[in-house]
């Protein structure tokens, strides 16, 4: 798939030597030079870090000669030990003897080249996304960690799922695993795999009562569905989920797979009518228009160009690497594994087709009138036949909609403008009830009737990101994930350290500065940023600049995660406000 790993053979290549050192290389790595006094690591702008060899110091300074043959002379404490060779490319960065960010950042980067991109570190997995098709995944490697410790076997999210699925039948518990990581950084992809080891170790392979799969067929080819219709290309990542999903997979008292079910969560509905430059609409626009069903095409009355539709053509409207006629097949095929019949099927592709015409309806203002009409109807009449309405109800809607006032319906006029945003908030309406109706319809089909025991949950979230323009969905995804990451560290680092306590381990608590609860708080407390957006989204005359001046009566210089945008060109400049997140500062433009 597009930004991460594809195919799901590759059992005839040797997956070793993407997750192990071999003998010959841990011979090599202990025949280099090594002093447990001497051999350090030291900063560096380009590098990071340099190995080096301390060559003489002082009570608060260190000469080392480095790697690159240069003598620096630096602060004691800007001097890292180094590791003997014997933890060349350790499995787990956790059994160190030093354990600091160079050698952890040196152990990762060094099983990098070698494409090992799963390592542990203590209680996690750490991945690396390598942009490219390993040999690690299928039937024959899900084999090696089938019932093997974590121990036993190298670094592999198969280990991680194995242990979890292992647990759960020991210990009679659910589990959960959550896959966190910056957009882009391969969740997605990871998610796929962790589904497909639980489909295969769990799977009875026989078919299904509903649809034309078996059920492990059926949980995997829920993706390919759920990826047209709510993945894009961001300037990240082509391939990035716009939406959250926690996946259940459930089992029954014996192991065997007995359903799954699937919650969604913030869908990005603004990408369905505007994307930023080298950006794009949800994949599932330009599979239909990728001429690859002609008769497809002529049914929705369209013509086989995204260009021709305002709504998909703001940003790019092709990926590299990425076939949309290869992969509307995919996703069409998906549909029939999941039971869906053809007209259900039919219906979801009209939906869409008049979603994409419904960005092209044009209107005019009606001379020394407030009022717009449309301006011609043949948009109009395209949008209507293929979502079963009425075109003159619809245009009504549109141009004069009903109004509750008091216990009374009038009528209220509308301008270009106010038509314009009507019409936008009805195609981003339909798509996201769309998208909600085809998770609760492939829960329905996931759905056995089998005795289920236990579930095994896997979250994948919209990963953190810093946009040029970032919207109010960007900051429910930036804020989601921040308190993901609170959970996180809770859980590393604090419960961690109470354990010990609570063990009589010696111990002095060390606090890492990573408490999220300031930039959680001025998101959520009362009168914090969404409790003003929504009493600003009451008042009949709130606008940008008055959410815009309650922000800033409430939180300027009184939150240190709230800060006046930079003046000057680019964003900064376009922006309300800034807000100070764990992993970088986001600024925000927001419309109440």
């Amino acid at each position: 798939m597009p930004g991460g790993y594809k195919g799901e053979c590759g059992d005839d290549v040797d997956p070793m030597p993407f997750l192990a050192p071999s003998e010959k290389e841990k011979i090599e790595a202990m025949s280099k030079p090594y002093d447990i006094k001497k051999s350090c690591w030291v900063k560096d702008e380009k590098e990071g870090f340099l190995a080096g060899e301390i060559q003489s110091e002082t009570d608060t300074q260190v000469t080392v000669k480095t790697v690159t043959n240069q003598t620096v002379t630096v602060k004691k404490d800007d001097v890292q030990q180094m590791n003997p060779p014997k933890f060349y490319q350790v499995n787990d960065m956790a059994n160190m003897t030093f354990l600091n960010e160079a050698s952890v950042l040196d152990n990762l980067r060094q099983r990098y080249v070698m494409m090992r991109i799963y390592t542990y570190s203590g209680l996690f997995c750490v991945t690396i996304n390598p942009y490219k098709w390993l040999p690690i995944y299928g039937g024959r490697v899900a084999q090696m960690f089938k019932g093997k410790k974590r121990t036993e076997v190298p670094p592999h999210l198969f280990s991680i799922s194995d242990n979890a699925y292992h647990d759960m039948l020991m210990d009679r518990e659910n589990q959960s695993m959550l896959i966190t990581g910056e957009s882009g950084a391969g969740k997605t992809e990871n998610t796929k795999k962790v589904i497909q080891y639980f489909a295969n170790i769990g799977g009875t392979g026989k078919a299904s009562a509903q649809g034309q799969g078996s059920l492990e067929d059926q949980i995997v080819q829920a993706n390919p569905v759920l990826e047209a219709f709510g993945n894009a290309k961001t300037t990240r990542n082509n391939n990035s989920s716009r939406f959250g999903k926690f996946i259940r997979i459930h089992f029954g008292s014996t192991g065997k797979l007995a359903g799954a079910d699937i919650e969604s969560y913030l869908l990005e509905k603004s990408r369905v009518i505007s994307q930023q430059p080298a950006e794009r609409g949800y994949h599932i626009f330009y599979q239909l228009l990728s001429n690859k069903k002609p008769d497809l095409v002529g049914s929705l009355l369209c013509v086989p160009d995204p260009k021709e539709y305002h709504w998909m053509s703001q940003g790019v409207i092709q990926v590299e690497n990425l076939d949309d006629g290869e992969e509307l097949l995919l996703t069409d095929v998906a549909f029939d594994v999941l039971g869906f019949t053809g007209e259900e099927k039919n219906s979801v592709y009209k939906l869409t087709g008049g979603i994409m015409h419904f960005g092209n309806m044009k209107f005019k203002q009606k001379p020394r009138e407030e009022q717009a009409e449309v301006d011609t109807t043949e948009v109009a009449d395209k949008v209507a036949h293929l979502m079963g309405l009425n075109s003159g109800d619809l245009q009504k809607g549109i141009t004069r909609p009903r109004v509750k006032v008091g216990n009374e319906f009038v009528q209220k006029g509308q301008n270009m403008d106010q038509c314009q945003n009507s019409v936008g908030a009805l195609g981003k309406a339909v798509y996201d009830k769309m998208f909600k109706w085809l998770v609760v319809r492939i829960n329905k089909t996931l759905d056995t009737k089998m005795q289920r025991q236990f579930f095994i949950g896997v979250l994948d979230i919209a990963g953190f990101e810093i946009f040029e323009f970032n919207s109010f969905e960007q900051l429910c995804i930036n804020f989601t994930n921040e308190k993901l990451q609170q959970f996180f560290n809770h859980h590393m680092f604090v419960l961690e350290q109470e354990e010990y306590k609570r063990e009589g381990i010696d111990w002095v608590f060390i606090d890492f500065g990573l408490d999220l609860q300031a930039c959680i708080e001025l998101l959520e407390k009362p009168m914090g940023i969404f409790s003003i957006l929504e009493e600003q989204c009451v008042f009949p005359k709130a606008s940008d600049a008055t959410f815009k001046a309650a922000l800033y009566d409430n939180h300027l210089g009184k939150s240190p995660n709230f800060l006046k945008p930079k003046g000057g060109k680019g964003k900064g400049a376009e922006a309300h406000f800034e807000l100070v997140h764990y992993a970088g500062t986001v600024s925000t433009k927001q419309e109440a």
